[in-house]
């Protein structure tokens, strides 16, 4: 079992920051990738920013330069830095994990937490 905490989400006004934090915990022997993904009313899940376990990160064209994504390897923890939020960040941000198992590459996902961009 892998549980995740998340935590970070709120209401902040256009322009604002927020700051995502993602720590995964249980039966872990290896984290190949953690990210964060987001989906808002109506739309499909879609991809915010990812990590690899060598450090190479990937970026939605949406948020680069605005957000930033950061690991602590030690504490199988990852963290979403965002500023310059806009109205359409607005969403619920999801944190995934790909976890190497003896049954080969498996996805986990966090429950979400809520991120509300408005004046």
């Amino acid at each position: 079992q892998v549980q995740f905490v998340e935590s970070g989400g709120g209401l902040v006004q256009p322009g604002g920051s927020l700051r995502l934090s993602c720590t995964a915990s249980g039966s872990i022997f290896a984290i190949l990738v953690m990210g964060w993904y987001r989906q808002a009313p109506g739309k499909q899940r879609e991809l915010v920013a990812l990590i690899t376990s060598g450090g190479s990160t990937n970026y939605a064209e949406d948020v680069k330069g605005r957000f930033t994504i950061s690991r602590d390897s030690a504490k199988n923890t990852i963290a979403l830095q965002m500023n310059g939020l806009k109205p359409e960040d607005t969403a619920v941000y999801y944190c995934k994990a790909i976890l190497d198992t003896r049954r080969g590459p498996e996805d986990y996902w966090g429950q979400g937490t809520q991120v509300t961009v408005s004046s």
